[in-house]
């Protein structure tokens, strides 16, 4: 199944029915007077978030939904039928958007969550309900009213635990195929990763879902090599695994790269909880990787260090810690939100 996090798309909820204009006529009932029914309402267009679905996929052909109309009102008092709700699933973690994306909607964060786009137009009074002492026979009779519509873009945000960020050709793919059953596509060449990639880490009688985001470069905030538009996908993580390639010259001059990438895009992505991952250790030698990472440390001077962990995702070398420290960090991180709530 292909991934597409965005999409634009024109709703339109169902008209309302028209009222009736009808009498009663009957053998032997002179005056019978007016019956005519109301028009029924028209259907509304809902979106609704189902769980097990990661893409908007289902919106790219298809991008224009119009709810059912209501029926017309009959004689005898008959009520025309209401239009169907046109109930339209979208993944959880949907964002529903203007069509210029400066007012959000909804946020459908939960599986279940309902948001009405379009409201359905009321129908029109049959000529029963104008029926008065001084008008016995009306002939009126009102036309339903429109339903609402517009134009929403949807922009998908993936439920995750945890975010992996970092430069292309850093290992994260290699990283999620080591912790998780996710097999993602690994190369030896920049951007193999084209979209997110999910994968369940499990540790103990736990699980926690990873996402694998597109590498960032520099200037990524401005548009360069694929953009930074993936980084709405770690803006629900509850943790951020920076992944370093061991083997680069300049380590903090990569860290902080990233680090000014996510600042420009915003989304409190520096505010979560990190832990660096130096990957490809099996590829340096001892000395060189001792050497290196202590500058790296030193390279945060006053600040606060994250926590760094050295690994080989290819080799498996300190899969197991990494897996028992994001455990024991992330458990740390549920504890204290519990707290504050």
């Amino acid at each position: 199944m292909k991934f597409l996090d965005r999409a634009k798309i024109y709703v339109k909820a169902g008209d309302g029915g028209n009222g009736s204009a009808s009498f009663r006529r009957e053998k032997y009932i002179e005056y019978g007077g007016p019956n005519g029914g109301d028009g029924g309402r028209g259907g509304d267009v809902v979106f609704v978030a189902v769980p097990n679905v990661n893409t908007l996929i289902d919106y790219r052909y298809k991008m224009h939904f119009v709810a059912q109309r209501g029926q017309n009102g009959m004689g005898k008092m008959r009520t025309g039928a209401s239009g169907e709700t046109l109930y339209l699933p979208v993944p959880t973690g949907t964002v529903i958007l203007s069509e210029n994306e400066e007012i959000e909607y909804a946020d459908l964060n939960t599986d279940g969550m309902e948001y009405r786009a379009a409201r359905g137009g009321n129908g029109g009074w049959g000529n029963l309900h104008f029926k008065s002492p001084t008008n016995r026979a009306p002939k009126q009779a009102n036309d339903g009213l429109p339903g609402e519509e517009r134009t929403v873009v949807l922009r998908l945000k993936l439920i995750a635990d945890i975010g992996l960020v970092g430069f292309p050709n850093a290992g994260k793919s290699t990283l999620l195929s080591a912790v998780t059953a996710a097999r993602p596509k690994i190369a030896n060449y920049p951007f193999t990763t084209l979209n997110p990639q999910l994968g369940v880490m499990y540790a103990h009688d736990r699980e926690f879902v990873l996402v694998d985001l597109p590498g960032l470069i520099e200037g990524a905030h401005t548009g360069v090599g694929l953009g930074d538009r993936f980084l709405g996908h770690a803006e629900r993580t509850k943790m951020i695994l920076h992944v370093i390639d061991g083997t680069e010259a300049d380590w903090p001059a990569r860290y902080a790269a990233i680090r000014h990438e996510m600042d420009s895009y915003g989304g409190g992505l520096l505010n979560k909880p990190e832990m660096v991952i130096i990957n490809k250790i099996d590829a340096i030698e001892p000395d060189v990787l001792k050497e290196k990472l202590a500058e790296f440390k030193k390279s945060f001077g006053r600040k606060k260090k994250p926590e760094i962990l050295t690994i080989s995702a290819a080799g498996r070398v300190g899969i197991t810690e990494l897996v028992a420290a994001i455990e024991k960090k992330f458990l740390g991180i549920t504890e204290n939100d519990s707290i504050q709530k």
